[in-house]
Parts: structure tokens; C-alpha cells; sequence
């Protein structure tokens, strides 16, 4: 796109705004996700390029603007964004989620994360993760009634996640309905479920609580 290529070469701030990632760290993610997102050509139609696949759905993530919407700034049909996006989101998740999400399974991994928190800038003792829950806007599901309906007066889903001290997911949960409060959202969640059931293999005597 000529847009990204300007921004590339003449603000790399608008470009990180744009996508909300460095142009960098988008060529990092499309050579790991190219291969996945490069199509055939046919004898009817070029295919839509794997570059500019990331960037629809880059866009549509950082903005959630509709495909209606988005096929102006991506020069890609409504129709066609429609099966990108979930495809390429789907993609995304296949790819990046060993290496890139990575809950601690061993008293090692959780004594790390604690370890993260007291020589950080946050300087917490006992830490094992930061948690915290997001409202995201959709169009309430047909025949749902105000089960969507949220407290800040729109429908959503929530996103509840679990960082480190660098802000690195170690653990995400998304689609529970948005009238329930964080607290209702994680006691639905299997690391809830771990956690009363002693499956997170916690060190004893070190990780006392969870913020």
C-alpha cells in the first residue's frame, strides 16, 4: 500500500499509529505469517497479496471499523474482507500463540514472573500476574436480548487478561457477555478453574496473591 510505504519512509510514528506496531515489527510478523496468508493466482483473479491481507486485519484490529468502512483505505471488497480477516485473525492465533503467549506451568516459570514485578519499575512483592478486564463494543448476537448490554451502556464482550511485568500476555480469555463484572468474567475461566483446583503449579510460600 502507498500509504504504508509514505509512512514507512516519512513518519514512522503515524505508521506506528496506524498499525499500532513499528515497521519492524510488521516485517517480523509478515515473514512469519506470509506463508499462511500467500494464495494462488487463478486464471480469473490475482490473488490479494499476503502483505496487504495483515495490514486489513492490523487495521481492523487497532480501529474496529466496519468492513464497510474499511474497504475504502484497503481496496478490498466488504465481501472479501469478510473471509480475510477471520481467516488472517485465525492465522494470528495459530502462529504466534506458543511462542508468544505463554502461560507459566512450573513453580520456575511463575518464581520468573514474580521476580519481574520486584526488580521492575512496579516493585510488587508476591506477584504472579497483572489482571484486568476490557469491554470490546460489538453488535449484540440475534435473539439476545440485553444479555451484551454492558454497564457503560453498550453492548460488548470482555477480554480478560493476565500480564507480566513488560506487559507480555501470559494468558487471555475473550467472549464472555459484557454484563458480567470482572470478577464474574474470571470465575467462568479455566485459569480460575486451575487456580481453586491447584493446577497452576504455584510456588508455595512465595506467590500469595494475584493483582
Amino acid at each position: 500500500m502507498s500509504l504504508l510505504r509514505e509512512l514507512r519512509d516519512n513518519d514512522p510514528g503515524d505508521f506506528k499509529n496506524y498499525l499500532r506496531m513499528e515497521s519492524n515489527t510488521f516485517d517480523e510478523l509478515l515473514s512469519l505469517m506470509r506463508p499462511y496468508l500467500s494464495k494462488q493466482d487463478t486464471a480469473m483473479r490475482q490473488s490479494i497479496p499476503a502483505d496487504e491481507r495483515l495490514i486489513a486485519t492490523l487495521r481492523f484490529l487497532a480501529t474496529g471499523r466496519s468492513y464497510e468502512d474499511l474497504k475504502f483505505t484497503t481496496g478490498i471488497s466488504a465481501q472479501a474482507l469478510g473471509r480475510i480477516i477471520p481467516e488472517t485473525c485465525k492465522a494470528l492465533y495459530e502462529v504466534l500463540h506458543k511462542d508468544y503467549l505463554k502461560m507459566p506451568s512450573s513453580e520456575y516459570d511463575w518464581r520468573i514472573v514474580a521476580e519481574g514485578f520486584i526488580n521492575s519499575q512496579w516493585q510488587i512483592p508476591n506477584c504472579g500476574g497483572a489482571i484486568d478486564g476490557k469491554h470490546i463494543r460489538i453488535f449484540p448476537p440475534p435473539n439476545t436480548g440485553a444479555l451484551y448490554y454492558d454497564y457503560k451502556n453498550f453492548y460488548s464482550i470482555m477480554l480478560m487478561a493476565i500480564v507480566n511485568a513488560e506487559y507480555e500476555f501470559l494468558y487471555v480469555d475473550v467472549g464472555k457477555n459484557g454484563r458480567l463484572s470482572d470478577g464474574g468474567v474470571l470465575g467462568y475461566t479455566t485459569f480460575f478453574r486451575h487456580l481453586i483446583s491447584d493446577r497452576l503449579h504455584l510456588p508455595y510460600g512465595i506467590l500469595r496473591k494475584l493483582l
